[in-house]
C-alpha cells in the first residue's frame, strides 16, 4: 500500500475526531472511567486490527490508552492506517 502525501494526511485527518499526527504516525488517546474499561477497549481493538491484520502500537496507563498507527512495510501512514482508526473509534462504543 502506497504512503500517503502530508497533505493527503492532512485532508483525511480532518475527518476522524482526536486524531494527530505525531511522530510518522497517526495518534489519538482514549480515556475510560477504570482500569477494565480500558482494557476491555483494547481487546475489543485487537480483535478489529488482526481482522485488518494491521497491528497498532498501544500504550495503557491506567484509565488512559494511547492508539498509534503507522504502516511500517510502507515507512510512513497509508490508508490501512485511517482505516483501522475508523475501527479503532468505533470500538469505543
Amino acid at each position: 500500500m502506497a504512503k500517503l502525501s502530508p497533505e493527503e494526511i492532512k485532508n483525511r485527518l480532518t475527518g476522524l475526531a482526536g486524531w494527530q499526527l505525531a511522530d510518522n504516525a497517526i495518534r489519538k488517546q482514549f480515556k475510560f472511567n477504570d482500569f477494565m474499561s480500558a482494557v476491555a477497549f483494547v481487546n475489543r481493538v485487537a480483535n478489529a486490527a488482526e481482522a485488518a491484520d494491521h497491528h497498532p502500537d498501544i500504550v495503557i496507563n491506567y484509565t488512559r490508552v494511547t492508539m498509534s498507527l503507522s504502516t511500517h512495510s510502507a515507512g510512513g501512514i497509508t490508508e490501512k492506517d485511517f482505516d483501522l482508526a475508523q475501527k479503532i473509534d468505533l470500538a469505543t462504543k
